[in-house]
Formats: C-alpha cells, structure tokens, sequence
C-alpha cells in the first residue's frame, strides 16, 4: 500500500502542475523501489480553493505530498522511498518553482497496525 495524497493551491497553471504526469511518475517510482505491489498504489489530489501562504500575497502557491504506507517496512527502506518520492515531487515542480513563490512539502506516514480491510480484484485487470 501506497496512498499518495496531493493538495495544492488553487493558484497554480493546470497544465504546468499537470497531475496525471506527476501521478505516473509517483506509481513508477514506487514501483521501482520494489517495495509497493501495483495494484496497492493509489494517488488522488485535491485543490484548496482557500488558503493563506506566508504574508497573504495571493502569488505564492503550495503543494503537500502526503504518502500513507502500510507496516511492515525497514527504516531504511522508508527512507530510500521517501527520498524517491520527494525528488520525483520536486523535479516535477520546478517549472513552477522558477516563476513564482512556492511552498512544497511531504510527509510519508506508516499507518499502525490496527484493524485494516480492504478489497480490490484489480490484480485481475492488470497486464502480467
């Protein structure tokens, strides 16, 4: 399990933020690591309409990446995924990032091992 989970200022060029291309690069990176099975990756995005960024110049956007995990990974595994994902973040951003005050932050949570269901039949629907 890999959930990835964007908001993003309002304020931000739809085409240059072009989440369906972020999108692909976050599910190839996590599934690069090894680490995340496919049919376990999700991502979704979602745009704050409202929101203040430092001292109120309605310029300035942001981006929060938020990735929620399952157990059952090492510390250093984490770790190396996380760096994955951040560069991935920030290497698609940078087109923004150079033209205009921006925020980018990202924080990857491994949830407890509590009571989880889930069900999905979409290893069925994906190419061998």
């Amino acid at each position: 399990m890999a959930h990835f989970i964007l908001e993003y200022s309002s304020n931000l060029d739809p085409g240059k933020l072009d989440l369906d291309a972020l999108f692909e690069k976050l599910h190839l990176a996590a599934v690069n690591t090894t680490l995340f099975p496919l049919a376990g990756i999700r991502s979704r995005a979602h745009r704050c309409e409202h929101f203040r960024i430092a001292d109120g110049d309605a310029k300035h956007g942001f981006v929060h990446l938020q990735v929620k995990l399952g157990a059952g990974r090492s510390e250093e595994e984490k770790q190396a995924a996380a760096k994955s994902f951040f560069e991935v973040l920030g290497s698609h951003l940078d087109p923004i990032y150079e033209h205009q005050g921006l925020a980018i932050s990202f924080e990857m949570t491994e949830l407890p091992v509590t009571l989880k269901y889930n069900k999905n039949n979409l290893r069925d629907y994906l190419p061998d």
